[in-house]
């Protein structure tokens, strides 16, 4: 059995088990890399080591540990209750806000992680606070990252464009780009029906009772909306001011995401030296901010991503891919590598996919007569929408940054759910839809 199968069967192995047993995936993925690694492919321990994300590991600890800091000092409460009074108080148009603003970050050229690692956590914050279905919101934020993820300027889609060039395919920036958004923007409007949106629309707050509300999620109760108006009554006004902590915490959010987007640095070094600064300048009200870092996802990303990388060396996307691509029929050979897309991009790295998968695609657009823009289209959005899963970047992040009033274990379950739904429905649609009416 050469090398490429045995990956994709410890995969397979790890995936079950991790599934069945209450064992962290990243564990269990560390084992599978060592053995493989070192059994099939020859390769020594620093070798397999190697392959982990280290820049994905300090992006999640960073954030993390920067909005640790921010719920301990209440500033990720200010911001909860200033984004509702910008949209009167209508909890409806609260996910769809920071599905906007993702987005059009994402458009703009910001990196997807980076876009997420900075909306992800106030999203969050949001559906802790004002009972908002947490799985909606936090694959809201994934959803708008890959929605704007295509543009022209954007970092996928200059990669998706210079690889169909550098392959002799004709580009067709608009159509990827649109392509990506319709999808995602459907995909988060079926959230919206299916996870509780419509019981939202109703729905009103007043973002200056802060109080009021803390003390009805204490005890999972729920106000009373004044007679026929669906608004929230309050019992009482409070003024509620900004202290200079807060103020300071803004600052340093403003400056992550500058100095992240506008400068192309590492948001992870961004954030946790904008996290120890805040720490040094109130050590005291600090000092369980690290013991709040998402310590077990670190865990699971860390150990997936580095078997991401055994997989990888053993050549199991190219293996499958290529495959696929000497299928007899051609309009079965894009589906098969439109699912290659969606299953090993679930836990892996999309951007590192792209340029892997879409010139392996060329025997088909070449001799199958389908749709050059219209098949890379559908690769880019099932190699990108499988982002939703919690071994991913941006899944890992929303798992992370989980609000307070869902518990890890079922949080996890919900989003690994969702995110195979998304990767067995995902592909099949996005075919159907773009390449089989082309061919």
């Amino acid at each position: 059995m050469g090398p490429e199968w045995v990956a994709i069967l410890a995969l397979v192995a790890l995936f079950v088990v991790g599934t069945l047993l209450p064992i962290n995936m990243g564990a269990l993925a560390y084992v599978a890399a060592w053995l493989v690694g070192m059994y099939s492919l020859d390769l020594d321990e620093k070798e397999i080591l190697a392959g982990v994300s280290g820049d994905l590991i300090l992006t999640l600890i960073g954030v993390t540990y920067l909005f640790a800091i921010a719920r301990n000092n209440g500033t990720v409460d200010l911001i909860v209750r200033s984004a509702v009074r910008s949209v009167g108080g209508r909890v409806a148009l609260i996910p769809w806000v920071m599905f906007g603003v993702t987005a059009l970050l994402t458009a703009i050229g910001a990196a997807s992680p980076a876009a997420c690692a900075i909306i992800g956590p106030i999203a969050l914050g949001f559906a802790g606070r004002y009972r908002i279905n947490p799985l909606m919101m936090g694959m809201f934020v994934v959803h708008g990252a890959q929605g704007g993820g295509f543009s022209p300027i954007s970092i996928y889609g200059t990669i998706t464009n210079s690889v169909m060039e550098d392959a002799g395919l004709p580009t067709s920036e608009v159509t990827v780009f649109l392509a990506s958004l319709v999808v995602n923007t459907i995909m988060a409007a079926v959230l919206f029906v299916l996870l509780g949106g419509r019981e939202l629309m109703a729905r009103r707050i007043d973002p200056d009772e802060p109080d009021t509300l803390d003390e009805d999620l204490h005890r999972g109760g729920a106000h009373v909306p004044a007679r026929g108006t669906g608004t929230y009554a309050p019992t009482g006004t409070k003024a509620v001011g900004v202290r200079r902590d807060q103020v300071l915490t803004l600052v340093a959010f403003v400056g992550v995401a500058t100095v992240a987007l506008a400068f192309d640095k590492n948001i992870g070094f961004v954030a946790i030296t904008a996290a120890v600064i805040l720490a040094m300048l109130s050590p005291d009200q600090h000092k369980d901010a690290v013991k709040q870092i998402a310590w077990p996802t670190v865990l699971l990303v860390a150990g997936v991503s580095t078997y991401a990388a055994i997989l990888t060396a053993a050549g199991s996307p190219e293996f499958v891919g290529e495959w696929a691509a000497g299928f007899s029929a051609a309009i079965i050979g894009a589906l098969i590598l439109c699912y290659v897309g969606g299953v090993v991009s679930a836990f892996a790295s999309s951007t590192a996919l792209l340029p892997i998968i879409i010139p392996i695609s060329v025997p088909l657009i070449a001799e199958g007569g389908i749709s050059a823009a219209m098949f890379v289209a559908a690769l880019a959005i099932s190699s990108t929408i499988v982002d939703v899963s919690p071994f991913s970047t941006n899944g890992a992040l929303m798992l992370a940054n989980r609000p307070d009033t869902i518990e890890e274990p079922v949080y996890y379950k919900q989003i690994l759910t969702y995110s195979v739904i998304v990767v067995i429905v995902g592909p099949v649609l996005v075919w159907a839809a773009l390449v089989l009416p082309s061919w």
